[in-house]
């Protein structure tokens, strides 16, 4: 895995290093440790390509002037055999760099020969990580808060997958506890009152047309022979009949979002499998219980959380978090994921806490559970809220979201912001063929690539893979794509660290204003043969980072457009 920046960067530590030993040898600094020095690259590049401040944090060890110390740094490099063709210093005393040609014709190289696994990382060092996301309620449809989290989720998973990591994915069946008791509630109510009893819906129950047309289906099979069962019997069949469609439902609609689980977790499991008792066991036996009134509390107040909890309630049965407990501890040790991600909703603030505290008292370090909290989305039409949609009048879920706009925008653009922002989601602009939707303007790029490409072949002028000792570059466009294409495998890095799958659509959108500027300003046609072959290389390079990005994201990357 080439990464041609941190190369650079260590090139610089060593030009630095040696400098300064050579000056101590000579005896025109004292023989003091060197203290750790930093090389980063600077924002304005008339300030060279790298800058370190050796200088300035070995000013005291030296007890000399920090510019006195870069002066005589610079007069004392030797950059011969680098990838630099000058230094230079700048007050107050930093160290500025400039890469020559060659270190432009090397990236160029790299991207050619790594192609698909340009710009990948061994930070994870093949640690497993669990990415938990979307694991919507399934009593009812997605809603657009979902179509976020499903986005960030899986566009987080292939992130790490590239930095590393061996990944899974995964999707929490909530079906068991309150809600499924609710689900079971409301198909019954339906059920009762389609042969004629007035019973009422209670307010809090599920009111929506899908509880009503689960029943007309399941009456069209079975008629009214569960008219005159007992309840438990009656809202256990239409609960059996109606939780595996609508499972099937979320399965399907994330599918058509490109989005495939490797697990599909049941949390009735975890009660019927003895987890949820093994969990109270657990913590009693570590001390982190007590009763009070009938009930068992957890004392999570002494570990982060802001009071304790009830684990089981007076009349026996466990609260909501116990199992989900047991299913952290299920991912964290029975399955011994080295991280286990959650992604959650903005209302989840309080339940992070809590779930870290339970780690804590499980035995488990705390940090092996990360959360990335996405806030709401709002959806945006001629500059106003929408709820409904055009098409049907109905509110807008996931699946009529999707009937609305296309995949690839609504995939990039819940990317585009960091998750803990709250973002405005414009569907005039998702759906607009112009630079200013920015899917749009990336996947331009990709297709005028190919295009140019294509061209030269019907010219007989096939790009040809260089060595980097025959590619030249002279021009300051080719020079700035250049060098956003090298920053890659760094931006991989830290997007990684960060969780944080916007900077790759952020890189994506920058990747193609460099490649538009590049085309605007350096023609390829009617150039001598090594500038248009070095012109043609780097446009296949830049071609080859954008379907890699557009890839992870599960964003096409259209030839034609």
């Amino acid at each position: 895995m080439i990464n041609t920046i941190e190369n650079a960067k260590k090139e610089v530590k060593e030009i630095v290093m040696n400098a300064l030993g050579r000056l101590i040898a000579e005896g025109k600094l004292p023989a003091e440790p060197i203290p750790a020095f930093a090389v980063e690259i600077p924002n304005d590049k008339t300030h060279g390509d790298f800058s370190c401040n050796a200088a300035l944090v070995s000013a005291k060890a030296f007890k000399q002037n920090p510019r006195n110390i870069a002066a005589l740094i610079v007069e004392n490099a030797v950059l011969e055999g680098t990838a630099f063709e000058r230094a230079e210093l700048a007050d107050p005393g930093f160290l500025n760099f400039f890469v020559g040609k060659d270190w432009f014709a090397g990236t160029v190289e790299a991207v050619l020969t790594e192609k698909e696994n340009y710009g990948k990382t061994n930070d994870g060092e093949g640690k497993r990580v669990l990415v938990e996301f979307v694991s919507a309620n399934p009593t009812g449809p997605m809603h657009i808060g979902n179509a976020r989290g499903g986005a960030l989720g899986d566009c987080l998973a292939s992130l790490l997958q590239y930095a590393g990591y061996y990944v899974e994915r995964e999707f929490y069946v909530n079906d068991a506890g309150n809600q499924i008791n609710k689900f079971a509630l409301s198909l019954d109510i339906r059920y009762r009152q389609y042969f004629g009893d007035n019973v009422e819906m209670p307010e809090d129950s599920y009111h929506g047309q899908d509880i009503i047309d689960h029943v007309e289906n399941f009456i069209k099979i079975h008629g009214d022979k569960y008219l005159n069962v007992s309840d438990e019997e009656r809202s256990r069949a239409l609960v059996e009949y109606a939780l595996p469609l609508n499972i099937k439902r979320l399965e399907d609609d994330l599918l058509k979002y490109r989005i495939k689980y490797d697990t599909w977790f049941r949390e009735s499991t975890l009660h019927k499998d003895g987890s949820v008792k093994e969990i109270i066991d657990i913590l009693t036996k570590n001390g982190y219980t007590y009763e009070q009134e009938g009930a068992i509390w957890f004392k999570s107040s002494e570990l982060g959380d802001d009071k304790d909890r009830v684990l089981v309630r007076a009349n026996g049965i466990p609260t909501y978090s116990v199992p989900d407990m047991a299913y952290h501890y299920n991912k964290l040790i029975k399955r011994n994921f080295d991280i286990a991600i959650d992604v959650l909703g903005a209302d989840h603030h309080g339940y992070v806490p809590r779930m870290r505290a339970a780690m804590k008292a499980l035995g488990i370090d705390e940090n092996r559970l990360q959360a990335v909290i996405y806030q709401m989305v709002s959806l945006i039409s001629n500059g106003e809220a929408v709820k409904l949609s055009k098409r049907s009048g109905k509110a807008i879920t996931l699946a009529t979201l999707l009937d609305e706009i296309p995949m690839d925008a609504a995939r990039f653009f819940f990317n585009l912001r960091d998750a803990n922002t709250h973002f405005d989601f414009d569907l005039d602009l998702a759906v607009e063929e112009s630079s200013k939707n920015p899917v749009y303007y990336v996947q331009y790029a990709h297709a005028r690539i190919c295009r140019i490409l294509e061209k030269q072949r019907e010219e007989g002028k096939e790009c040809k893979l260089q060595p980097a000792d025959k590619l030249v570059y002279t021009e300051q466009a080719e020079y700035e794509l250049i060098r956003h294409i090298a920053t890659l495998p760094d931006v991989i890095s830290e997007a990684a660290k960060n969780y944080n799958p916007s900077a790759i659509t952020k890189y994506l959108y920058e990747l193609a204003q460099h490649f538009h500027k590049f085309y605007d300003s350096c023609p390829i046609k009617g150039t001598e043969e090594a500038v248009l072959q070095s012109r043609l290389s780097l446009c296949t390079a830049t071609k080859i980072v954008l379907k890699n990005l557009l890839d992870m994201l599960k964003v096409e990357a259209p030839e034609k457009m």
